[in-house]
């Protein structure tokens, strides 16, 4: 059993296979083998910016590999308690926990409508969701880093809060970082748009954002569609950053993949970690290391992500 299926209920298991934890090679802990030969697997030296992953299939598993343990964790549906094999696990590895919070089911029909969600947010009535999660990661002695409802600055994708005012969103983060500080004293707080312009309207402040993050993907069919060639990481990453570098945090790419034939995926591996004198706010870069849950507009179909492709008889 893997640690998702550990972490969801039984209804909510039946409903989705989407995000969770790492697979059942990780929960197992068994001792680190040596990491899966891959153009695709981002190349990390001592020199690089902090690397991390989300990591379900356990590629990352080896200590050395990864920094940064990102976790997707619904507010609904769920059994907290099974924090601490995540906890277990990120310790035993000395990695910090990135704990995105998405405020819904992961099963679409149990889920709110977008304004409907956003009213019980302002009201209150959600304040017990972040509070529960928020009090479990209290129990944890891994360092955690918040990130609440992600990527609300894009509205081609499925997510009811991306689809709020910006003076609605700043309202509901603001909210949702007072509850958990009384509950988790030590954590600090991304705010975490997807990089698109306009995505200022929904900064929340200084004083409740402690490092912004950005979701930065190459899609080597979507590059060429879009702009006539191959794009480099720095050329995707390099709008997004110029829009947050103004608020003085440290940035973090908190989703990245990239997909295509084996020149364009050796260039990424190269080079996503790899420091940039342009871009020094940059602390880390966080590989989402699956297939993509939600499909890309325009028939891009779901991009695999994932460094270590299945084989199928």
């Amino acid at each position: 059993m893997s640690l998702t299926s550990l972490l969801l209920s039984g209804a909510m298991l039946a409903a989705t296979s989407q995000r969770g934890f790492p697979g059942a090679q990780s929960l197992a802990m068994n001792a680190p083998t040596a990491a899966p030969t891959s153009i695709k697997r981002p190349i990390v030296t001592a020199g690089s910016t902090t690397f991390g992953a989300y990591d379900p299939h356990g590629d990352f598993g080896e200590p050395s590999s990864s920094k940064i343990e990102h976790l997707f964790l619904p507010w609904e549906d769920v059994d907290l308690s099974t924090l601490t094999l995540a906890d277990t696990y990120a310790r035993a590895r000395g990695r910090t926990l990135l704990i995105s919070v998405e405020p819904w089911s992961w099963s679409p029909a149990w889920r709110l409508t977008s304004q409907e969600l956003l009213h019980n947010i302002l009201d209150g009535s959600r304040d017990a969701n972040m509070a529960s999660v928020c009090s479990a990661a209290a129990t944890l002695k891994s360092p955690v880093i918040i990130r609440w409802a992600q990527e609300m600055d894009e509205t081609d994708n499925q997510f009811s809060w991306s689809h709020w005012q910006g003076k609605d969103y700043v309202e509901a983060y603001r909210r949702m970082v007072q509850v958990c500080r009384t509950h988790l004293k030590n954590a600090r707080f991304m705010w975490s748009p997807k990089g698109n312009n306009g995505l200022e309207a929904f900064y929340p402040g200084d004083d409740v954002v402690d490092i912004v993050g950005l979701s930065v993907f190459g899609l080597q069919k979507y590059d060429r569609d879009m702009t006539g060639r191959d794009q480099t990481f720095s050329e995707r990453l390099a709008p997004g950053y110029a829009r947050v570098a103004r608020y003085g945090k440290p940035i973090m790419v908190a989703e990245l993949g990239y997909e295509g034939d084996d020149s364009y995926v050796r260039n990424w591996a190269e080079n996503v970690t790899r420091p940039y004198p342009e871009f020094p706010a940059l602390t880390a870069v966080i590989y989402f290391n699956d297939r993509e849950v939600y499909p890309w507009p325009n028939g891009y179909g779901r991009p695999d992500w994932r460094v270590v492709r299945e084989t199928t008889n």
